[in-house]
């Protein structure tokens, strides 16, 4: 358990990570989350990350309300990934301990967060498979 103490992002990180762009259609990225099975993608615009985009951010274009119109589906999957990232999103640093990485994850129910070098591009993402990886590796090191 303490070489986990010890462990960092730049360790377990996946580096090049799949990322959309702002103006992706829902269209488009339902069939991406479909493809690839990812829970989040980093919104980049020339390496720069300007937000996050989840499953519940697309799942939430759905919601509707009494006070809420329904638009019609094919408008819905016009719309924009833009329209519902997260603008401000958790990120760490190359750098950080996985403990702190861990206690973001668990804190605000994070299954991955965007990975920033020193001048905020994107380094790479972290995932929770990527901390329980580290986890078994640092356990199996002391058994």
């Amino acid at each position: 358990m303490y070489k986990f103490l010890q462990q960092i992002v730049a360790d377990y990180m996946t580096r090049a990570p799949s990322t959309v762009t702002r103006d992706m259609t829902m269209r488009e990225l339902g069939e991406l989350f479909e493809e690839e099975d990812f829970n989040a993608y980093p919104v980049t615009d020339g390496g720069q990350v300007l937000g996050i985009v989840s499953k519940f951010d697309y799942l939430s274009c759905f919601v509707f309300t009494p006070t809420r119109m329904i638009p019609r589906y094919r408008d819905l999957m016009q719309r924009r990934v833009a329209d519902v990232m997260t603008s401000e999103f958790i990120y760490v640093v190359p750098e950080t301990r996985l403990t702190r990485v861990l206690e973001l994850m668990v804190k605000y129910r994070l299954r991955s967060m965007p990975v920033l070098n020193a001048n905020q591009r994107l380094a790479g993402i972290i995932s929770r498979k990527d901390v329980m990886r580290a986890l078994q590796e640092s356990v199996a090191v002391q058994s």
